[in-house]
């Protein structure tokens, strides 16, 4: 099973990024580990980060698969982070993603799978999910989200959004599968010089999303750490507990690890 009693080893790192152990195989997402104070300027905006990783690059241990959502902003995909990548197993992200970093990064492009042998023998499958970094007219992508499965759904399903706001990409999500832990990327990132619109989850969407997978324990991800989040975690708490929800908020545990059951 993708589960089975003992769930899922989640251990949150900071920002984006989660080492998650199912079955055997070790995943990360979206690795970010240069230290607090950390600038990254463009032609356009300046990214500032305001808390380092609550783990060290040499903590980790084997990664087997990197969930990369996106490779092009600093906040998904920091120096550090960047650096680490030949050192995975395989990196799933973007066609466009791919095709900039080489190496071991493979394509997906929404609902397409590649499956990760287990030490069992048995497979884990990762399936690319749609997302949307913005407004239509702003859209920051291109970005992916994952599901993780077995060839059985039904053995348990877990979901990570991406950078990505609520719209009817994620609402087929739900509709598509049976997810028992939604793992949102939150904050409601907003970044001044290109615009008022947030760029990810807002408490709101949160909401909206946890109504979407009702069976869903709702992990948030990717809400501190960075000068360019709006809204904090006593936010998500506040606006979880006026929907009724409050007792499907799961918060991650930095080193050692939680075990999340789904």
């Amino acid at each position: 099973m993708l589960v089975g009693q003992k769930g899922i080893g989640f251990t949150y790192v900071g920002g984006p990024t989660a080492l998650m152990e199912i079955s055997g195989v070790r995943f990360l997402t979206d690795p970010t580990f240069d230290p607090a104070g950390s600038e990254y300027k463009t032609k356009s905006y300046t990214l500032r980060k305001t808390i380092g990783p609550r783990m060290s690059l040499g903590s980790l241990g084997k990664i087997d698969v990197v969930l990369l959502s996106h490779d092009h902003h600093f906040d998904n995909l920091d120096n550090a982070g960047r650096a680490f990548l030949p050192e995975a197993g395989v990196v799933l992200t973007t066609r466009d993603g791919a095709e900039r970093l080489g190496g071991n990064a493979r394509p997906l492009t929404e609902w397409e799978s590649f499956d990760v042998k287990r030490p069992d023998g048995g497979t884990i499958r990762v399936t690319a999910t749609p997302a949307r970094h913005g407004p239509p007219e702003g859209d920051r992508g291109p970005v992916i989200g994952f599901i993780i499965h077995t060839p059985d759904p039904s053995e348990g399903v877990a979901y990570i959004s991406g950078d990505t706001v609520w719209y009817e990409g994620v609402a087929e999500v739900a509709r598509r599968f049976p997810v028992g832990m939604a793992v949102l990327f939150m904050g409601a990132a907003r970044v001044e010089e290109v615009g008022p619109a947030h760029l990810t989850f807002t408490v709101e969407e949160g909401v909206e999303a946890a109504r979407a997978f009702h069976q869903a324990s709702i992990v948030p991800l990717h809400y501190e750490g960075w000068k360019h989040f709006s809204e904090s975690r006593a936010e998500i708490d506040t606006a979880f507990s006026a929907a009724g929800l409050k007792d499907r908020l799961i918060w991650p545990s930095p080193w050692p690890y939680a075990t999340l059951k789904i």
